[in-house]
């Protein structure tokens, strides 16, 4: 995800850089480098143009160090719906207006196609659990849960499958996010790691018959996730 966002951000900068004169400039193919982030190393195609007048703001030149948190920002931007508003007051200054519009141009079809996008056929683990916090609206405190998939895929890296926002924890919407994942293209998970909700491993087997289902030992040891 971060890999397509730095890629598609600089192409939107190139874009943005071309059309102030684009008689006498255009794209002169892509080179690439290894950047360091605080989640690891990423490599990155950087576009480049004939003049060599492209400096982007993103990730300038000869740059291979990430931004101070800049990585955890971009992130928190495909959580946070990654608004024009967003992405000018999390990364860039306001002076590059019309950069960060073609730049968000090119950004916001990943963050629509994210929740939707195909999955393995197969994973091995997947942890299904649920975050509750605590939202005002209309002037009342109101409570709602997250609920998360994560998988470890058949290379054995975990993958974040799916977040989905509900009023409440429960098992009628878990067979909704079952569903949704098995409309995505996963036919089978060796063992689901799950809590103790009632219903929920009703609700697995109702959609994933074969796969068996590995309960936490108490709803009170805390969220599970954080152990993964």
């Amino acid at each position: 995800m971060l890999k397509e966002f730095l890629e598609e951000g600089l192409e939107g900068e190139l874009e943005a850089h071309l059309e102030e004169d684009p008689t006498a400039n255009r794209k002169n193919g892509k080179g690439r480098k290894k950047v360091k982030t605080s989640m690891g190393q990423v490599e990155v195609a950087t576009p480049r143009d004939r003049n060599g007048t492209f400096d982007p703001e993103l990730l300038p030149k000869r740059q291979r160090t990430l931004g101070v948190d800049l990585d955890r920002q971009i992130i928190a931007l495909y959580a946070r719906g990654a608004s024009y508003g967003d992405i000018r007051d999390h990364v860039w200054d306001r002076r590059f207006e019309a950069t960060i519009s073609r730049v968000t141009d090119k950004i916001l079809p990943l963050i629509q196609e994210w929740p939707s996008r195909p999955l393995d056929s197969v994973y091995p683990f997947v942890w299904l659990d649920a975050i509750h916090y605590k939202i005002r609206h209309e002037g009342r405190v109101l409570n709602r849960a997250v609920y998360c998939v994560i998988g470890l895929n058949q290379d054995g890296n975990k993958e974040l499958m799916g977040l989905y926002i509900g009023e409440s924890e429960g098992s009628k919407f878990w067979m909704q996010v079952l569903t949704d994942l098995q409309s995505r293209g996963v036919e089978d998970i060796f063992i689901a790691c799950i809590d103790n909700l009632q219903g929920f491993a009703e609700a697995v087997e109702s959609i994933l018959p074969h796969t068996e289902h590995r309960r936490s030992k108490s709803p009170s040891q805390g969220n599970f996730l954080l152990g993964v």
